[in-house]
């Protein structure tokens, strides 16, 4: 067994048993983003939050093992993403990544946000002309230092 499987184990059960990620975050006291992330193979569980994912999904001993251990991070199947939604996302670094990049460092100076100490909040923001998506992503700003 390897950690796509485990993955592919959760997100069966997931739909199998209508659970909702909101749900499985509750149990573990987390938020439903990095839950999310850690039920979709991009975050390790520690024991006892492995163990909660394993109850609610009904997986075996060696699965909850394997929610332990140090995910390989970003890893999408294809360079250039071909699902529709993550696509956008790509699109949107595409378009905008020099933007964001261009006003981080005159705000911030030169550096990066982090992806590690990072939060983040996606949300349903209610629109007479359609339902937009909302996404709050903050992340730690890490100067480049000087040696």
């Amino acid at each position: 067994m390897n950690r796509l499987e485990v993955t592919e184990m959760i997100v069966a059960a997931k739909i199998q048993k209508g659970i909702r990620w909101t749900d499985v975050a509750k149990e573990i006291g987390l938020s439903k983003e990095w839950v999310t992330a850690g039920c979709l193979g991009q975050m390790a569980f520690d024991a006892n939050q492995a163990s909660i994912i394993g109850k609610v999904f009904d997986l075996p001993a060696e699965a909850v093992a394997l929610l332990q251990a140090a995910p390989y991070k970003g890893s999408l199947p294809t360079a250039v993403p071909a699902d529709p939604l993550i696509y956008r996302f790509y699109e949107l670094i595409n378009v905008y990544g020099s933007t964001f990049k261009a006003l981080i460092h005159e705000e911030f100076g030169d550096g990066i946000m982090s992806a590690i100490d990072f939060n983040m909040n996606v949300s349903r923001e209610p629109n007479p002309a359609g339902d937009r998506v909302n996404i709050v992503m903050s992340g730690k700003f890490l100067p480049y230092k000087t040696y």
